[in-house]
């Protein structure tokens, strides 16, 4: 080998080493990237941040005076009543405060029970200079307490829908809660048959079970039930299943419809066979 032809391979070898280094180092600045972008870099505010277990054991307060400012009114002018206390707060799935669950306990001589309020209806009232000295505060009426519906928990739903069945002898399940980013509720008035038949059904936890093989109408033309057609190769082996509209959740984008139900595939496998 000759000198120059020796400096040429030596110079390649070190230019190979090189790029390798270079795509070693991107390739460990992506993974790093990739495996911490999960993670907040937060600081605890205590001007905008609530800790979940802060909140359970508060009392909650109604008043039909505004006070979503925050100032809490003089105290001869403070016309509220204490309703009970914050037992358990409800989350959506993808992580927001949907309710506040309360326990009345046997407020005004109603009946001991549990309502749900929204996280929004909630009005943080100062009582104090530190940012964690408040009253938690409801525009609302006795009244409205009165009339409140009671909070059917997880356990008081699943007793409920296990009662009710439809004419194929097989148990309800309730619409699940679902969000999925760049899908919006479908318009139920606006859905045809030709958007629903064959669209992917999937499990509340996004995995796919089946498709809408078919609907059922009624006699004047409204969309009554669905079959799900589940499991099965190639239209060889499916179990069909019929379900009513209010069970399943409908999203809907540019066309795309997804359809949910809150079952997995083996549960729907085993509810009885639609055989219309």
């Amino acid at each position: 080998m000759t000198v120059s032809n020796y400096r040429s391979t030596r110079l390649s070898a070190m230019a190979l080493l090189a790029s390798a280094a270079t795509a070693l180092a991107l390739t460990t600045t992506a993974y790093a990237d990739g495996h911490t972008a999960a993670f907040a870099d937060m600081e605890f505010d205590a001007e905008v941040n609530l800790n979940a277990s802060e909140m359970i054991g508060s009392r909650v307060y109604v008043s039909e005076m505004d006070m979503s400012d925050g100032t809490l009114p003089p105290e001869g002018e403070r016309q509220w009543d204490d309703i009970g206390e914050i037992h358990e707060i409800v989350l959506t799935r993808s992580g927001d405060v949907g309710s506040v669950i309360v326990d009345v306990g046997g407020f005004l001589g109603i009946g001991e029970r549990e309502v749900a309020i929204d996280m929004s209806q909630l009005q943080f009232v100062s009582d104090g200079e530190d940012a964690d000295e408040y009253f938690i505060v409801v525009r609302a009426s006795v009244a409205g307490v009165e009339d409140a519906p009671e909070y059917r928990g997880r356990d008081a739903a699943m007793e409920t829908d296990a009662g009710t069945q439809d004419a194929d002898g097989r148990m309800r399940l309730t619409a699940p809660a679902v969000t999925r980013e760049g899908y919006e509720p479908a318009d139920m008035e606006q859905l045809t048959s030709e958007m629903l038949t064959g669209a992917r059904v999937y499990g509340s936890e996004d995995e796919d079970i089946g498709e809408i093989g078919q609907l059922l109408l009624t006699d004047d033309g409204m969309i009554d039930r669905a079959v799900i057609d589940v499991g099965g190769f190639l239209g060889l082996g499916e179990h069909h299943v019929a379900v009513t509209m209010e069970e399943l959740t409908i999203l809907q984008n540019d066309g795309d419809v997804r359809v949910y139900i809150d079952a997995t595939q083996e549960a729907l496998e085993a509810q009885p066979e639609y055989e219309g």
